[in-house]
């Protein structure tokens, strides 16, 4: 069983960096991470969850990266978000899939997201049109 630790993660900046997500809350089935630079609307958070449903694991993944900026109204400044991005992958296996298995799952999924595949990061990142 994992411990609930912090998590790290890189992004694809030109000069990538490290953003280290700190535990926040662990209820419900759903381990949250947050990382924070001290105005919670800005948090990124990350959580992941875990079920059982009709002999089937249901493991939840959610992403959220707001863009928050401040807003003053009267002479009163706040944050708000403006946008946000949001990742929500769910992995559903069989009760009696095998470690192997979804392992391959998951290693081909993450596979999929690297720069090089054309397919999904032009889709996703550069927000194109798939096209025959």
């Amino acid at each position: 069983m994992p411990s609930f630790t912090s998590l790290v993660l890189t992004d694809r900046a030109a000069t990538p960096a490290n953003h280290t997500f700190l535990p926040r809350s662990n209820r419900d089935g759903v381990a949250l991470v947050t990382e924070s630079n001290g105005t919670p609307a800005a948090d990124k958070r990350f959580s992941i969850s875990t079920r059982r449903v009709n002999g089937k694991l249901k493991r939840r993944i959610v992403f959220q990266v707001p863009v928050v900026q401040t807003e003053t109204i009267n002479g009163i400044s706040r944050p708000k978000v403006v946008r946000e991005s949001i990742v929500d992958a769910t992995f559903t296996f069989s009760e009696d899939s095998s470690e192997d298995e979804r392992d391959d799952v998951v290693g081909m999924f993450a596979s999929s997201l690297d720069a090089s595949k054309a397919l999904v990061n032009d889709t996703i990142v550069k927000a194109e049109e798939v096209f025959s």
